[in-house]
């Protein structure tokens, strides 16, 4: 059982790191299976360090890695992403993405880029509805607040850059499992380390 869950969430992040990989070039501007949901206490959430990443965020578990260097032809350069997933349940699914560009790319790019990253998501499918989307600052840094339903499946998340990175936070879950005090817990549990 616990083999499929991680292939499930895997599936899911797989999927969604195609659609941010492809829609995310700030120079040109899943679901899960059914299966019992498990309550998770937001005070037994983990922290998580990522080194490279120059952060830390608590997950409801541990979180499995995926990392890719991406050739991105037409731009003439390499994308390197780093994501880290854990899930509550097959339903509900946490998600660090972290994007590291060139250093020629830096936060001068940042609002280009969250536009961009928005306009890129509604457009992947077009069954993509914006509830909202919201620019704030996060510890200095502009940030883009979004919330989308695709059908049963809720995309809730916070995207910020800084200098050359492009960090995405992410909660994904069908619609009859969210729960606003885990996305909060997990999105306000991000730092950047100094």
């Amino acid at each position: 059982m616990e083999n499929s869950i991680y292939k499930v969430i895997k599936g899911a992040a797989l999927t969604s790191l195609s659609a941010f990989v492809c829609i995310l070039n700030p120079l040109s501007a899943a679901q899960g299976a059914k299966d019992a949901k498990v309550e998770v206490a937001n005070s037994n959430w983990q922290e998580f360090h990522s080194v490279g990443g120059k952060c830390k965020m608590r997950f409801p578990k541990s979180p499995d890695h995926l990392s890719e260097k991406m050739r991105l032809p037409e731009e003439g350069f390499d994308l390197k992403y780093d994501a880290y997933i854990s899930a509550i349940d097959q339903k509900t699914v946490f998600m660090l993405l972290i994007a590291q560009y060139p250093e020629f790319v830096d936060e001068s790019y940042a609002r280009m880029s969250l536009e961009g990253f928005l306009n890129g998501i509604l457009t992947h499918n077009p069954n993509n509805q914006l509830i909202f989307a919201d620019l704030s600052l996060v510890e200095g840094h502009e940030a883009l607040d979004f919330f989308i339903r695709t059908g049963g499946v809720y995309f809730k998340g916070r995207a910020l850059m800084v200098k050359n990175s492009l960090y995405l936070m992410a909660m994904e879950c069908e619609v009859q499992n969210y729960d606003e005090n885990n996305y909060n817990t997990f999105v306000n549990s991000f730092k950047l380390n100094k």
